[in-house]
């Protein structure tokens, strides 16, 4: 692969999320120049401020795009785009997800349009679940602590990704030549239950984790009991429904395609992760 030059900066999105901020470490260990556009950071960046936007772009060779997660989130990404490639972005990679609607018949996903549309190369990532979020979002993170993976998922199967897998194929895209027009679909090696999710966390920690099925409705009462928004408990919900019907249940290959080598497996991140002492009570 041919790499770009580190002279033009690189703007991140979501810069301090899980993806975000590996993504960031890794541009940074290569020599580039790095801009963080956040609502508080020193590049001020919001989506709801269209004044905001034009300067997070200024001279930037590549963007790593997070879209803003609300009703209106492909017609704000559609002007962002747009304005990036006339403000110069050679490259666009969006960190998006699975494409369920295409598989229900429906219209592609509207922020992916946007940046397919926008003038500019770019590059899609599609990730599954991430497998940071039981160690890094503090409800999941809870339950491995309590010694119970609680979620409406049934005996369905999900290929978590790692994080980490997700940051290195962003970094090429960003970075390297060949990436131009992908779509990745990023996955582990394998898909597992989360009955088996808990007993890799158990063997990882030497602690006794299990997996309890619940319902929908019985999910929403934990979380309701732990603060999470209704909207958000909701969400979860239609997403565990969806690994329960294992619909996104297949390893994928974007991980070998875009990297060159396979992509890391939960247990390795299990250990990893128990290594830092983030499930010590």
């Amino acid at each position: 692969m041919t790499h770009s030059t580190p002279s033009k900066p690189l703007l991140v999105l979501g810069g301090t999320g899980k993806t975000g901020r590996r993504v960031v470490a890794r541009l940074r260990q290569r020599g580039h120049h790095v801009r963080i556009a956040s609502r508080t950071g020193p590049a001020r960046f919001d989506w709801n401020d269209p004044n905001t936007w034009e300067p997070v772009l200024d001279g930037v060779g590549a963007a790593y795009l997070v879209d803003s997660m609300t009703a209106d989130a492909g017609e704000l990404m559609r002007e962002f785009a747009k304005l990036a490639a006339a403000r110069g972005a050679e490259r666009l990679v969006l960190l998006s997800h699975h494409d369920w609607a295409a598989r229900e018949g429906e219209e592609k996903l509207p922020c992916e349009r946007a940046v397919r549309e926008s003038g500019t190369a770019w590059t899609l990532l599609k990730p599954a679940w991430f497998a940071q979020n039981f160690s890094e979002d503090a409800f999941f993170r809870g339950q491995v602590l309590r010694g119970e993976v609680a979620w409406a998922a049934g005996r369905g199967v999900e290929p978590f990704v790692d994080a980490d897998d997700i940051a290195d194929v962003a970094v090429a895209a960003l970075t390297e030549d060949g990436h131009a027009g992908a779509e990745y679909p990023l996955t582990g090696p394998r898909s597992l239950s989360l009955a088996q999710v808990a007993e890799e966390l158990a063997r990882a920690t030497g602690r006794e984790i299990s997996y309890r099925a619940d319902s929908p409705a019985e999910f929403a009462d934990r979380a309701a009991a732990a603060g999470v928004p209704d909207e958000f408990t909701a969400l979860l919900n239609l997403l565990f429904g969806w690994i329960a019907d294992s619909r996104f249940g297949q390893v994928e290959d974007g991980v070998r395609r875009a990297l060159g080598r396979e992509p890391r497996d939960f247990a390795d991140y299990a250990r990893s992760a128990a290594g830092t002492g983030v499930w010590h009570p």
